[in-house]
């Protein structure tokens, strides 16, 4: 039975607090929520600034949109921000269950397309192939390549990330119901610890989600533990964001390796993992697995989506060797929303699940 009204209208809500104007995207299956409007104002003088004042001041607005009953455990977020730096055409403060990000790869392929079809960046002269967007992350900026026609996105998304590196290789950690066992510790916007599933007694691309999730949940406890993450730019990136779990198949091959992320709080990663290619593209560059302009190809266990990454120039960060990676996917609209809140609504500002 369709409903008689013509013209959408919002239901009953708070008109004390603002409605939330969402549009959804996901690249390789992951979600992304790009807030078009509703979010007060994010105060400070630098991105970082910024990431610190909405943790502190505006969570509710994470909650409200990552969580139920609006979202679910494994979503994920974008509020869109203005940039101190000259160069950037937007910035970007990431959202997940259980804060904020420094860096998020599926994102920025979404919002590479979402940015040039909203507006956002001046529309490209006619005959243009592909369009640049500047996104600053909270790890710095990233420039996006997007494959357009008539001034509007199509086809795959591409983007140069911020210097790349491995913070530790070959680390002894301890890990509960595991024993000792070797992991790596790479940079891709963020830290990422590496392992391979069979040092956990499983098969990334056959076991159960939730045995990988206990697993890289374990990793990501022990090496918090007994590792102090540092990045030489900022302590407000020294921190690991997750653990992913691999076939172990680093070595060179025209074949997909297999990975998935698990982040945060436990939270699964739908995609092969933008940042975490990223790193795992540094990871092989300095084991020699890979050279300038190699590309490989990385497969999402939980999806079978697939990115590409090659590492395209040398670079530094602080005393650190790094490489600056491309990574390719393709982003799709899946939807917009209108979220309001009822002032007498016990989770107004959502609840999740364990």
């Amino acid at each position: 039975m369709e409903c008689a009204l013509a013209v959408p209208r919002l239901p009953p809500h708070d008109q004390g607090t603002p409605v939330l104007s969402v549009v959804d995207m996901h690249t390789g299956g992951e979600p992304l929520r790009i807030v078009l409007a509703g979010c007060p104002e994010v105060a400070g003088a630098t991105l970082l600034a910024k990431r610190r004042y909405m943790r502190q001041h505006l969570d509710h607005v994470r909650r409200r949109l990552m969580f139920e009953p609006r979202g679910h455990r494994d979503m994920y977020g974008a509020v869109l921000v203005p940039s101190e730096l000259p160069d950037a055409h937007l910035g970007v403060l990431f959202l997940h269950n259980e804060g904020y990000s420094s860096m998020c790869g599926h994102a920025v392929l979404a919002l590479g397309r979402f940015a040039l079809d909203f507006g956002l960046v001046p529309a490209p002269p006619a005959g243009t192939r592909e369009a640049r967007v500047n996104i600053h992350c909270p790890c710095g900026l990233v420039a996006a390549f997007v494959e357009c026609e008539g001034g509007r996105s199509r086809g795959p998304v591409r983007f140069h990330s911020v210097p790349a590196f491995v913070l530790a290789i070959d680390l002894m950690v301890d890990v509960p119901g595991h024993g000792k066992m070797v992991v790596d510790i790479a940079y891709g916007g963020a830290f990422y610890a590496f392992v391979s599933a069979e040092k956990l007694g499983l098969d990334v691309c056959s076991a159960k989600t939730r045995d990988l999730v206990d697993a890289a949940s374990t990793v990501t406890k022990a090496v918090k533990a007994q590792f102090k993450i540092n990045h030489p730019d900022s302590e407000d990136l020294a921190f690991l964001y997750g653990t992913i779990i691999t076939d172990g198949k680093d070595a060179y091959s025209e074949e997909p390796t297999t990975n998935i992320c698990v982040f945060a709080d436990e939270q699964v990663d739908r995609s092969p993992t933008g940042s975490g290619v990223t790193a795992r593209i540094a990871l092989q560059y300095r084991r020699g697995f890979l050279e300038l302009n190699q590309t490989r190809a990385f497969k999402s266990s939980a999806t079978g989506s697939v990115f590409t990454g090659r590492a395209v120039k040398e670079a530094k960060c602080g005393d650190f060797q790094a490489v600056i990676v491309e990574v390719s996917g393709q982003a799709h609209y899946t939807g917009a929303a209108s979220f309001t809140v009822e002032d007498d609504d016990p989770l107004r500002d959502g609840f999740l699940l364990k």
